[in-house]
């Protein structure tokens, strides 16, 4: 069984993982070589931008600060997946290694995001988490598809194209 989460808690928790997922699309972007996939990053950071906004609508706390202080502080560098990220940018598989990564993360902040508005009372509260898990949903099937085109798969617009009777 999780653990039950304040409403403070929940939505702390919510905005160091959209800064965080702003931040690794970000850089993404930043060194991605393919045109696409920098669109296809700059769009997904933008969007956790969003997603930020929303959460800090309903933040009560003083320990991020205002959100526009928030947004420009300083990378967490010892976060996992941004660290993966600062590997593959080394190993120079920049689009791939970060579309995968970018998957397994939408996957677990639908998974979080989902356990977290549970929780929630305040209707206000949990139409934010609803609504980002619905984005999120988004988000992973353009990272998907854009993964296949990278990996040169058969793009779900061509699959007619492909497919035999």
């Amino acid at each position: 069984m999780g653990k039950e989460y304040t409403l403070h808690e929940a939505i702390c928790l919510a905005i160091k993982a959209e800064k965080d997922s702003m931040d690794f699309y970000r850089r993404a972007a930043s060194v991605a070589t393919n045109e696409r996939a920098k669109k296809v990053f700059d769009l997904l950071a933008n969007e956790e931008v969003g997603h930020l906004k929303a959460f800090f609508d309903h933040y009560k706390g003083g320990e991020f600060g205002d959100l526009a202080t928030y947004m420009n502080s300083p990378v967490d560098k010892k976060n996992p997946t941004y660290m993966k990220l600062e590997k593959a940018i080394s190993e120079n598989m920049v689009e791939q290694k970060a579309l995968e990564l970018a998957l397994i993360e939408e996957k677990e902040c639908i998974g979080q995001y989902t356990q977290l508005s549970e929780g929630v009372v305040d209707p206000g509260v949990r139409a934010v988490f609803a609504r980002v898990v619905k984005e999120t949903q988004g988000h992973y099937a353009l990272i998907e598809s854009e993964y296949a085109h990278i990996m040169g798969m058969v793009h779900e617009s061509d699959q007619d194209t492909y497919v035999r009777e």
